[in-house]
């Protein structure tokens, strides 16, 4: 009888390891972060361990819901490039799984991987809007340009479920802070009823970020975020409520859904917004791993075209994280780009200034008693 076989090690997978595509998701892949000092080895045991992980690995994971008491919830900006002073992120990590968002490297801090985990590991922030009325009592707070959701998607789809953006947002509308938020959810129509007297009283705007006319590339590029019409027409219902809305197209991807830049500008004015910005895909930290992974899987023709240009714009790298050229790029590349977005909302009648908010109307809860709290 033949001496059993020795287990083997397998060396680990290489960095831009192609995985399979996981439906609804927008990586398959639980990419190491870079403060994981831990590695991992595939093991072959001689019991068929290898292949089964590789088919538990490929099973579509559901979203996980990680409940988190907040400290704080109002972050401030320190980048000289931005232009808002507040923040506020109900949430860490996106269901919409898109696979350039510049905010997955933040899951790192967490010890969870900016890959997969960022979309099925959902940390939710439940004392939200107690922890914003603490801010606002605050006796040293003074309004100021605030955004709501910076780092996610406020109104992502747990959040038709939990409800925390939607307790942020009343407690906004009760001191009557100013606000503005990006999303791609038509889930904002749900807070109309707040957003709507606000939006009279010059206290809030909106931007639906739409990517993509294109709804095969949207599926893949943001696989949980609504449909671009669906966009669209949350567009129009919150410019017929009255609400300033205006359009992201962002991140612009050359030779993806940059030759749509015009088009969806048209769409997006032709729908009721008044204000537009678009900035060229950032790469930083695991993002640029994640994304050529992307490319290799939904556009392997078109990969090497894709990422030369974004060099081009990039001083030659995948990711310039330099304040004053991070948001537009450089070279001639991005300066086309420029020109084309000037030339397109000036056409359009498009705004590209920030909508003007009015603080004068903000009171603080302890000033909020009765039946004044409801209004």
């Amino acid at each position: 009888m033949p001496p059993p076989a020795k287990p083997t090690r397998i060396a680990a997978p290489p960095l831009y390891l192609q995985a399979d595509a996981l439906k609804g998701r927008g990586s398959a892949w639980a990419i190491p972060h870079r403060f994981d000092s831990r590695e991992r080895e595939q093991y072959d045991d001689g019991w068929g361990s290898l292949d089964q992980e590789a088919s538990e690995e490929h099973l579509a994971p559901k979203t996980q819901i990680i409940e988190e008491h907040a400290k704080k919830i109002v972050s401030g900006n320190q980048s000289p490039d931005i232009g808002f002073d507040l923040s506020i992120n109900p949430y860490r990590g996106c269901e919409h799984g898109c696979i350039y968002c510049f905010a997955r490297p933040t899951h790192s801090y967490l010890n969870l991987s900016p890959g997969l985990d960022f979309e099925t590991k959902i940390i939710a922030k439940v004392n939200a809007a107690e922890r914003l009325r603490e801010t606002f009592a605050s006796p040293s707070y003074r309004p100021t340009y605030l955004v709501l959701g910076t780092a996610t998607d406020a109104y992502q789809p747990i959040e038709r479920k939990l409800g925390i953006t939607r307790a942020v947002v009343e407690v906004l509308a009760q001191a009557r802070h100013p606000f503005s938020v990006v999303t791609k959810s038509s889930g904002i129509e749900r807070d109309l009823d707040l957003i709507a007297p606000m939006a009279r009283r010059h206290q809030v705007s909106v931007y639906l970020s739409v990517t993509s006319l294109d709804p095969e590339l949207s599926r893949i590029l943001e696989p949980r975020a609504a449909s671009p019409q669906r966009r669209l027409r949350t567009i129009r219902t919150l410019a017929e409520a009255g609400v300033p809305v205006g359009v992201s197209v962002s991140p612009i991807i050359p030779f993806l859904n940059e030759p749509e830049l015009e088009r969806i500008l048209e769409a997006a004015a032709e729908a009721g917004a008044t204000r537009a910005f678009s900035i060229p895909l950032r790469l930083p930290w695991e993002v640029a791993p994640l994304f050529h992974d992307w490319l290799q899987q939904h556009q392997p023709d078109k990969a090497a075209r894709i990422m030369a240009r974004l060099r081009d714009m990039r001083g030659g790298k995948d990711n310039d994280p330099r304040f004053g050229t991070r948001f537009t790029g450089e070279g001639i590349w991005a300066e086309l780009l420029q020109q084309r977005m000037r030339k397109a909302v000036q056409r359009l009648g498009l705004g590209r200034q920030r909508h003007e908010f009015d603080f004068s109307e903000f009171r603080p809860p302890s000033k909020m008693v009765g039946q004044q709290a409801l209004f």
